[in-house]
Parts: C-alpha cells; structure tokens; sequence
C-alpha cells in the first residue's frame, strides 16, 4: 500500500505505514534454510491407510541431512540422534515434498542440522510445513571410529 503525502511528516508516516503493510503481508509461513531434496512419493510409499508412511517421511529427511552434514565432515558421518518429530499434516500421494536443511552447530566431531519438510499438494498454490525435527550426526572414520570434522 503506498500512500502519497505533500509534507515531510505525512511522508515519514506514508513510509511507515507502506512498510507495515509489507510485513503484515510477508507473514505467510516460509521454509527455513536450504532446498536439499525434492520429491513426489506414490502409492508404493503409503502406508496401510493410504497415507505417506512416517517411515518414509524419517528416511528422506536423514537423507537430506546426511548428504548436508557429509560435504561438511569432507567424508562418511553416522547418525547418532533425531530431536522430536512431531507430523502437523498428512503427506498425500502425488504431492511435491521438498525438505530444506539449517546447519545449526558444528562441534568437534559432531554436526547439527535442523530439517523441516513442506507440501504443495496437486492443483493447490499453498505450500504447508508438514513436520521438522533436528538431526546429529558424527564423522566417522574408514574403521568407523568418531573423527573431527575438518574446519
């Protein structure tokens, strides 16, 4: 909204009130981070209700996060914990799922990544945050021993 004033005051208060309009626009949800995996599950991914399967939902958000924190270690890493997972939406078949990684911490040995996956459901323009939880992985070794990740 852009409104037009004759005074410096008015246009002090035109700026202000254009740019409240914009943030109380920009207010949609968005995704967090990077765009690290991009799919569209079918039937063979449901589980015996119909729906997308948790499992399935798990697996590709470890995945995302591994390959993430696996160009950071320069190597092999091992998941060694996921923080809560709390589903807000079903997953329907044909949907687009994209999942989106944060690096959150890098310690010695131990790399932290938060993944969040959204939903944009066939013949819909909303995109929805269907689930997100955080992801630890340690660097690991040729033996499979825990190594420092390079910096």
């Amino acid at each position: 909204m852009t409104i037009f004033a004759s005074n410096s005051s008015n246009k002090q208060d035109a700026v202000s009130a254009s740019i409240e309009d914009q943030s109380s626009e920009d207010q949609e949800p968005a995704p967090s981070g990077e765009l690290s995996l991009r799919l569209i599950p079918g039937r063979q991914d449901t589980n015996i209700h119909g729906g997308i399967s948790g499992g399935w939902v798990a697996a590709r958000m470890d995945a995302a996060a591994e390959s993430v924190a696996s160009k950071i270690a320069h190597g092999r890493v091992a998941n060694v914990s996921m923080d809560s997972m709390v589903f807000m939406s079903p997953i329907r078949v044909g949907a687009a799922v994209c999942v989106y990684t944060t690096l959150e911490d890098i310690g010695k040995s131990s790399i932290k990544i938060n993944v969040e996956m959204w939903t944009r459901n066939l013949g819909e323009q909303e995109r929805r945050k269907v689930v997100d939880a955080t992801f630890v992985y340690v660097a690991i070794d040729e033996h499979g021993r825990i190594r420092s990740v390079p910096r």
